[in-house]
């Protein structure tokens, strides 16, 4: 349990510069929300370099829970994660996988592998080669290879290995998830609920997104998100697997910000505040949330656990109410503006009295939990 708090502690450092991002890519399509940055120069600028960090997260995490985790700040931990990182990149690069499996295994499944959970296993492997092998000498003749050189040649070693086993086991995971999204179809309003709980669980792996692929894509037929903006869908029907995430997003999270601002020492709120207020407005606007959910994940894994399961409420709500809208980047405010004009777009005002109702009871629930069980949630940290 020490050591999850310590690296909860440690994405701190990579978690501070998401909100930046997400605000840049929520700018730029609100100035340019049909071209996505095709009909403005300074929309196009925004979104490239908000999305080169979100794009990236795996990285960033590997960077810095590798400098959280290192007894010694001098970068060979950095440094040594990066470079797990990048081999493991290589080795299970989609275009790899056919040579490396003879055309055995469907590629397209390692299309998930560039995730946040690899990012933070490279930056604990970049950390424990720097702990361990940083004093490692071999005697003369092999001086060359002795100290932070070997901590480099540990971690590609680690990472090498590794990538064999996730060639290995990976599709099955993958797999996995398209068999679990496939079985929830046509269960109504209880399996679009499931699928959000699942959704929000499988974040740090990359899996969400095999799971998104039967909902969202064409992968089973569905194609919610196609046929929500092309009007090709049913009405009734058509986006229920998208408006469950707007309560949570643009409501849930600034109320869930609000409680762990609000269960902070005074003394701390200030530090706090800076992360949770600008994660929580990244959220409102933007539908992205991993700011505000790196922040209390590691830290609290209680907490995010309730979060899946208020997800997967929203989603069984929104789905069994006549109410059904639809995102192109993600569930926050500017889409919830930009979808209105959808004509598969079903009652959208009821967002306003379910997300009044969601902000409370995140703000509640949140809040609760915190003090009620001591959780180590930012500016609550020793």
């Amino acid at each position: 349990m020490k050591y999850a708090y310590r690296l909860g502690k440690a994405m701190m450092l990579p978690v501070a510069c998401l909100p930046v991002a997400g605000l840049l890519m929520g700018l730029g399509y609100w100035i340019d929300p049909v071209g996505y940055g095709t009909g403005s120069l300074a929309a196009a600028i925004m979104i490239k370099a908000g999305s080169a960090l979100v794009n990236n997260m795996s990285l960033l995490f590997a960077l810095g829970v590798a400098t959280g985790l290192a007894d010694e700040q001098d970068g060979t931990a950095a440094l040594a994660s990066v470079a797990a990182w990048l081999v493991i990149q290589n080795i299970l690069d989609t275009d790899n996988i056919l040579l490396l499996t003879g055309g055995r295994t469907d590629p397209y499944s390692f299309g998930s592998i560039h995730n946040q959970m690899i990012g933070i296993f490279c930056g604990i492997l970049g950390a424990y080669c720097s702990n361990r092998y940083r004093g490692a000498h071999f005697g003369r003749g092999l001086e060359i290879f002795e100290g932070r050189r070997f901590v480099m040649i540990a971690a590609v070693g680690h990472a090498a290995v590794f990538s064999l086993l996730l060639l290995l086991i990976w599709p099955y995971f993958y797999r996995a998830s398209v068999y679990i999204g496939t079985s929830l179809l046509d269960t109504g309003p209880v399996g679009v609920g499931i699928y959000m709980f699942l959704n929000r669980l499988m974040i740090p792996t990359g899996l969400h997104h095999a799971l998104n692929s039967v909902f969202w894509f064409d992968l089973a037929g569905i194609s919610d998100l196609n046929h929500f903006w092309s009007g090709a869908g049913t009405y009734g029907q058509t986006g229920q697997y998208m408006t469950g995430f707007f309560p949570v997003m643009i409501f849930g999270m600034p109320g869930a910000a609000l409680a762990m601002y609000r269960a902070a020492p005074k003394e701390k709120r200030k530090m706090a505040g800076g992360l949770l207020m600008s994660a929580a407005v990244c959220s409102l606007l933007t539908g992205v949330t991993e700011p505000m959910e790196f922040s209390f994940m590691f830290l609290a894994p209680g907490l995010f656990f309730l979060h899946a399961f208020l997800t997967g409420l929203s989603g069984f709500l929104c789905a069994a109410l006549p109410f059904r809208i639809g995102f192109n980047f993600s569930a926050g405010l500017l889409d919830y503006f930009m979808a209105l004009n959808s004509p598969m777009a079903e009652n959208p005002q009821l967002l306003w009295p379910l997300g009044i109702i969601f902000f409370l009871l995140y703000y509640t629930v949140f809040y609760f939990c915190i003090i009620k069980f001591r959780l180590k949630t930012p500016g609550r940290e020793e």
